[in-house]
């Protein structure tokens, strides 16, 4: 139990300063380092992409080492990297400091559910995933109040504020782990052929089907805004309440998600969620034939859908991939299993950006995407272990 609430401590510590800095990053870079927005947006990029090959080796590192060794690394390298953005002085330097944050970010990801699977024990997974993604979305949401309250308090100066936060946090969440969570003993016998991702391909599947529900979420937090400013004139505090609405939603409902779809199996409600996703885009398509004064509360009323299926698919899909991973090459499974996110934020600004050519065609691709995720996961689930798909006399599945 002292593990289980350090972890849960950290990871809430971790993403409240991720909330600070995240999404300030660029505005850091032009207001503060002085690049051109294009120049400013293109650094952050190549360190993004260069973030890219964090997993592909991350996952063995977490097999030999563990992954509470390698989450502390992960936020040492993050700290090091916001850091780096203080002393950038140009392209190259912002250049550097987005590779170190990008990569500490994979990092952190590609350890994440390994962590949480060894202090949660033995048993299905969906309970503690649920409470790390509610607390991690209550930290993150916090750091963004925070953030905007310094802007508006102190002004440009603030920049500086959030940055130096943002790094005290890795820096009390490295300690947290690295003094109060007890590395779990790890004998694992050596990793067969047979067990390497790239020859399981229902698993890579899930990790397909996983990542176009992470495009949905992408495609939330950055063409939202882009939607309700360009196509709508919506009203400029919208966006921020939208989002606010989604992280109160998913920062407090996370055991509740799981108590609704506790007589589902996994794939199951992973397919509701995905359905419900796609509910979530034909309304906000339809919010073109609502009166301008009811828009919204229309939007915000959509926003409680998208958040039902997010509820309903983050922490069943973090469960299936746990157990679905041999118990030999988990570490690699699961950091494999991280390219379902981080290719999806790739692909999500350019999907956004095709809201310049029809605004309808962003919200039928991401829609259509979504119905591929129903009938997809329905097609792998049998392929899947039985077990990883319906555990069984689990009280942490059925609550």
């Amino acid at each position: 139990m002292r593990n289980r609430v350090a972890l849960l401590v950290a990871l809430g510590i971790d993403n409240f300063g991720s909330g600070l800095f995240l999404p300030l990053g660029l505005v850091f870079v032009v207001r503060v380092v002085g690049l051109p927005l294009a120049q400013a947006g293109g650094a952050v990029t190549l360190g993004a992409l260069a973030g890219l090959l964090v997993p592909a080796f991350a996952g063995r590192l977490v097999d030999l080492i563990g992954p509470r060794t390698v989450m502390i690394c992960a936020h040492v390298l993050q700290a090091a990297g916001v850091s780096a953005f203080l002393l950038a002085g140009g392209f190259a330097g912002v250049v550097g400091a987005s590779v170190m944050l990008a990569a500490g970010q994979q990092l952190f990801y590609s350890s994440q559910f390994s962590l949480i699977a060894d202090v949660a024990g033995e048993g299905p997974k969906d309970r503690p995933f649920a409470e790390a993604a509610m607390v991690r979305s209550a930290g993150f949401g916090l750091g963004g109040l925070a953030a905007a309250g310094l802007l508006v308090w102190i002004g440009r100066d603030g920049l500086y504020v959030v940055v130096m936060l943002d790094v005290a946090t890795f820096v009390i969440a490295a300690a947290i782990l690295s003094t109060l969570v007890t590395p779990v003993p790890r004998h694992l016998p050596r990793c067969s052929a047979s067990a390497r991702v790239w020859r399981n391909r229902p698993y890579l599947a899930l990790i397909v089907f996983s990542g176009l529900f992470a495009l949905t979420m992408d495609f939330f937090l950055i063409g939202m805004p882009v939607y309700i400013f360009n196509a709508l004139q919506g009203p400029r505090w919208l966006p921020g309440a939208i989002i606010a609405l989604l992280t109160v939603v998913t920062g407090l409902g996370g055991v509740v998600g799981l108590r609704l779809t506790r007589k589902l199996t996994r794939i199951a409600a992973m397919r509701v969620g995905s359905a419900l996703f796609a509910v979530w885009c034909l309304a906000c398509l339809m919010v073109v034939f609502v009166p301008k004064v009811f828009q919204p509360v229309y939007l915000l009323g959509a926003t409680l859908v998208l958040a039902a299926g997010d509820l309903a698919f983050g922490p069943r899909s973090g469960a299936l991939a746990e157990a679905a991973a041999p118990p030999e090459a988990r570490g690699r499974y699961l950091a494999a299993f991280q390219y379902a996110f981080t290719l999806a934020a790739v692909i999500a600004p350019a999907v956004v950006a095709l809201f310049s050519v029809a605004v309808w065609i962003p919200w039928v691709l991401v829609a259509a995407c979504a119905c591929t995720a129903v009938v997809g996961l329905g097609q792998v689930g049998p392929r899947l272990p039985a077990e990883a798909v319906s555990p069984t006399g689990s009280r942490n599945f059925q609550s």
